[in-house]
């Protein structure tokens, strides 16, 4: 098994926890792990030569969501933004080490942490942009 499919498989192990659910096709899945099907599906769509860090960046955007809910945040658009701050740094945290963990060498799964972080977001970063432009066109298809 390539250190691709290895932390692959990681992840959509960890979004397989995810306690909440959504009916697909007659089928239940976890809510989380089929966001990310989905994340992956766009992507394929909109750039199917997309690296492998990228791919696993967009699988981990969501990564152990349900752990931090939007409820232990204040309902301020303050409280918003420090709860999607402290999720992006743990969920690439997470993803850092499961790409760590798969044979990555701590270069790439520091790129992909920063992907999920949306580090370089504002620099132009064309994969950071590419990701957050799937999440987009999940939120809204």
């Amino acid at each position: 098994m390539s250190k691709y499919d290895r932390a692959l498989e990681r992840i959509d192990l960890a979004h397989k926890d995810d306690p909440n659910t959504i009916e697909v096709n007659n089928e239940t899945l976890p809510y989380e792990y089929h966001y990310a099907q989905k994340m992956t599906k766009y992507l394929e769509r909109l750039n199917p030569t997309a690296s492998d860090l990228l791919r696993l960046a967009i699988r981990a955007q969501h990564l152990r969501r349900w752990e931090t809910p939007r409820a232990s945040y204040p309902a301020t658009k303050i409280g918003y933004h420090s709860w999607r701050g402290a999720l992006q740094r743990t969920q690439a945290a997470l993803v850092e080490k499961i790409c760590l963990e798969s044979g990555y060498e701590a270069e790439d799964a520091a790129r992909v942490g920063a992907m999920v972080r949306k580090a370089d977001l504002r620099k132009g970063d064309p994969d950071t942009q590419t990701l957050e432009d799937v999440a987009c066109l999940v939120f809204f298809g």
